[in-house]
């Protein structure tokens, strides 16, 4: 029951409508005495409920029955399924009143089995071929309707239409929307009280509720508990930014806890609002927090053909000053097992700090090596970033800031040539998954544009990239789930040849259109080496079905293009499309895929193996 609701009962006791909303959801009905210990054998049954011709009404009784809570968890000879027999009315009774059915009767037989003085002879049981069949017979008898609706107090209605179903859902749904209601018009401490009678002889039910909308409040400055080596003076400022000397609207909670699980060395972030305003007319609230170790080392491994395997290492301290800053540094290689010349390397120091300036949201300093041995170019550079993050809301989250490369690149193979490059990012992206590892449901979306300055080209340029992907739960419990994803890259205001190479638009492997080799697919140069575009469009669509708790597998279908312009690559379009297996950890799914090329290329293997930590997408 949500703060600010209480019940007032008058009339008819109207327990069923507390029960209706509790005792469907437990696995074993409270009251049920424990299994005695007793020489006589079990008496194994299958108890099930006869369809009344409702099928939610059906639902809730079933999900109420102890017969069948207990029928496989708790085994009892004939005796007590004798008793668990006799208390099935009783159980099912509040069920049945939450539906709307005041008048119902329930009887349970045993077809075959007669009765001695109104009840089941627990002998005649136990002689019963096992398992014994149980039906439990409900006669729902006539639906009350509501009847006179009042909402007293100054509030907003309570939306309860007269002559529909007495159902207790309904009542609490509507009573739980008013009350929301008032909290969305600023009123933090909005109270809703409710009476209700039922008359059985005009089969119907009067609610009359009465409403304490309470006063509109801004927010106090926040109180902070439970950090230990974190500066709770940064948990206190995050919040208030949300929070302090603002009106009170429940969403604003939610976002001050998003923003302070953002900070990192917290496990646990929960807001407790106060009951009462203080002497200012403000309301406290209590951020407690529970902080988790602040080292960590993780590792990654990757594998696909051509590209070889890869290997990353990284290290990170999530309150390095006591400030909940972040000192994060990572390591990778990759093409391992190829020459040592071929091989690829790159480590990057990243810093986030939170409150630059006592501005809301993280400051991000990236700096990194990349040494680049690919099939398209090779490059030596040094890249760096200082990029604002600010979390718009829950799901969107808004970066820019300044980007530069400098280094040197060349067609695969060839002598390396120095360039610079200085741009300015904005990046806006969009998350409502349910999971970051292993989504079920939701979209996951980003748009980029930064423009840039290449130096020694002389080149104005806007490389423009829009990502997206979505997840839907065909199963309803997560086992069967259908992920699309779509990109598109343009290169604004030049041509592929005027920037360096690593900046272009490449397709194909892993991340990519899955049956080609990495980068393989888009123009060529003269050598036949594949020299990147200005433009790109890549789709792919998986199915995902588990089995088990741990395993799964996937079957895919990828297609991509590089173009030579600006606009979207239709003429060349590659297809790839595959199967794959899946072995579901706590830190994602494993992932082993294989795909062959619908539409062979110069250049591009048959098949394509690809191993991994996460999904592709």
């Amino acid at each position: 029951m949500s703060p600010g609701i209480s019940r007032k009962w008058v009339g008819w006791t109207f327990l069923a409508l507390l029960a209706s909303t509790i005792e469907p959801l437990r696995a074993q009905p409270e009251g049920d005495p424990a299994p005695m210990a007793t020489d006589a054998p079990n008496l194994p049954y299958r108890a099930t409920v006869k369809p009344t011709g409702d099928d939610n009404l059906d639902r809730v009784l079933r999900l109420s029955s102890g017969l069948i809570a207990l029928q496989e968890r708790a085994p009892t000879d004939a005796e007590g399924v004798v008793s668990r027999i006799g208390a099935e009315a009783e159980k099912l009774r509040p069920a049945l009143e939450s539906e709307g059915y005041w008048a119902g009767q329930v009887e349970v037989v045993a077809p075959g089995v007669a009765e001695r003085g109104g009840a089941l002879d627990p002998a005649a049981l136990a002689a019963q071929p096992a398992p014994l069949a149980l039906e439990i017979r409900v006669t729902p008898g006539p639906r009350y309707t509501f009847r006179n609706i009042q909402t007293l107090g100054g509030g907003p209605p309570v939306a309860v239409t007269p002559g529909a179903p007495a159902r207790a859902e309904t009542v609490i749904a509507a009573q739980e929307a008013a009350w929301n209601a008032m909290r969305e018009d600023g009123r933090p401490l909005a109270r809703i009280d409710r009476s209700v009678t039922v008359d059985h002889g005009a089969r119907a039910m009067d609610v009359t509720f009465t409403e304490q909308p309470g006063p509109r409040a801004d927010f106090a400055m926040p109180e902070v508990a439970g950090t230990e080596r974190v500066d709770p003076e940064v948990v206190r400022r995050v919040a208030a930014l949300r929070l302090a000397e603002r009106g009170y609207l429940p969403a604003r909670l939610t976002q001050a806890r998003a923003d302070i699980s953002a900070l990192g060395p917290f496990s646990q972030v929960r807001i407790d609002q106060a009951t009462a305003l203080d002497a200012n007319g403000r309301l406290p609230v209590t951020v407690t927090v529970r902080e988790r170790p602040f080292r960590a080392i993780s590792a990654s491994a990757g594998y696909e053909t051509n590209f070889g395997a890869r290997l990353g290492l990284s290290w990170e301290h999530r309150n390095l000053l006591g400030g909940a800053e972040n000192l994060r540094v990572e390591l990778e290689g990759s093409r391992i097992g190829s020459e040592a010349d071929r091989m690829n390397a790159r480590a990057a120091v990243i810093w986030r700090q939170p409150l630059p300036l006592g501005y809301a949201g993280t400051a991000v300093g990236s700096l990194s090596y990349v040494r680049d041995r690919l099939d398209s170019y090779d490059r030596d550079a040094a890249i760096f970033s200082l990029l604002y993050e600010r979390r718009l809301s829950d799901r969107w989250t808004l970066s820019t800031g300044p980007v530069g490369e400098v280094g040197q690149s060349a067609p695969s193979g060839g002598t390396l040539e120095s360039y610079q490059i200085a741009g300015f990012t904005g990046q806006l992206r969009y998350d409502s998954t349910d999971s970051a590892l292993d989504p079920r449901r939701g979209i996951r979306a980003l748009a980029s544009i930064t423009p840039s300055y290449a130096f020694t080209e002389s080149q104005v340029f806007v490389p423009l990239r829009i990502s997206g992907s979505t997840y839907f739960d065909l199963s309803g419990g997560g086992r069967t789930i259908l992920a699309l994803r779509g990109a598109f890259g343009s290169l604004l205001n030049a041509t592929a040849g005027t920037v360096p190479p690593p900046q272009r638009f490449y397709a194909g492997g892993g991340g990519s259109v899955r049956g080609y080799d990495f980068q393989s697919i888009g123009p060529r140069d003269a050598r036949g080496r594949p020299s990147g575009g200005a433009s790109l469009l890549e789709g792919s669509v998986e199915l995902r079905q588990r089995f088990g708790s741990s395993y799964g597998a996937v079957a895919f279908v990828d297609a991509g293009a590089v173009g030579t312009s600006a606009g979207a690559p239709t003429d060349e379009i590659r297809v790839g499309a595959g199967v794959g297996a899946r072995y579901y950890t706590p830190i994602g799914p494993i992932r082993a895929d294989v795909a062959i090329p619908l539409i062979r290329q110069q250049g591009s293997g048959s098949f394509g193996f690809y191993i991994g930590i996460g999904h592709a997408f």
